[in-house]
């Protein structure tokens, strides 16, 4: 679902100044998906100090993720247009990432059905 990040700091692009950017995480591809691993682990490889690094506690993978976000519904921005972006910007579009790697939004989760007994489930061994 396109929504919009309102900048506290605004970007040039193309010479024209944006103060707020459209973005839409289910609209990220696997290429897309793609760069942004390839350019977390580029980041993570010039960091001195050898770390394990899981998707869901990678900031520069959640930053990238964002990035690819806003990219996927407005072509004409540029990957190094984003990476100039600063401040607490830059923690917004980085949630952006952190709420698709979690999917908070419960997109493309199974959708549970609460009153249907699992088969597992026993009943309880004590009357209440």
């Amino acid at each position: 679902m396109k929504k919009t990040l309102k900048l506290m700091h605004p970007l040039l692009v193309n010479g024209q100044e944006m103060t707020e950017l459209d973005y839409d995480a289910e609209e990220i591809n696997a290429v897309q998906y793609s760069i942004a691993c390839q350019r977390s682990a580029a980041i993570s490889k010039s960091n001195q100090s050898v770390t394990v690094k899981f998707r869901e506690n990678d900031n520069s993978l959640h930053m990238y993720l964002g990035f690819m976000a806003i990219i996927a519904v407005n072509p004409q921005i540029d990957i190094t247009d984003l990476e100039r972006i600063k401040g607490t910007d830059v923690l917004n579009i980085a949630d952006i990432g952190q709420v698709f790697i979690l999917r908070i939004s419960g997109a493309g989760l199974p959708q549970s059905n609460s009153d249907v007994q699992s088969e597992t489930t026993q009943e309880p061994s004590t009357q209440a």
